[in-house]
């Protein structure tokens, strides 16, 4: 299986992390995919983090690289169902303020869509 897939569900993007750690073995790789789509005009982005239960700082990094590569082509970033312990992490860095955040994936591909 693949660390990390894309789908499409209408003009938003979808990048599932199969992935139980997010951490500096696989962040490039995630950090390639935000930015292959970005390029292939996909400014909506959505992270489904259901199967990530540890993310490291070059997680968060690939994290914030998607958010900047969204905003800086006036689209939009969420996060969708993160793992006590990765929301913890975001927590302590304060990027709740930053992220959009949502319990489930079809909460945040709504609101992409609106």
């Amino acid at each position: 299986m693949e660390n990390f897939t894309s789908e499409h569900k209408g003009k938003v993007a979808v990048v599932h992390s199969n992935v139980e750690k997010l951490d500096s073995t696989n962040a490039p790789e995630l950090k390639s995919l935000f930015i292959h789509l970005n390029k292939g005009s996909n400014n909506k982005l959505v992270l489904d983090m259901s199967s990530t239960k540890y993310c490291d700082s070059s997680g968060l990094s690939a994290i914030l690289i998607a958010n900047r590569l969204c905003k800086d082509t006036n689209g939009s970033f969420s996060i969708s169902n993160v793992q006590a312990n990765v929301f913890k992490l975001i927590q302590i860095a304060q990027l709740d303020k930053v992220l959009d955040i949502h319990d489930d994936l079809d909460a945040a591909v709504a609101k992409l869509k609106e």
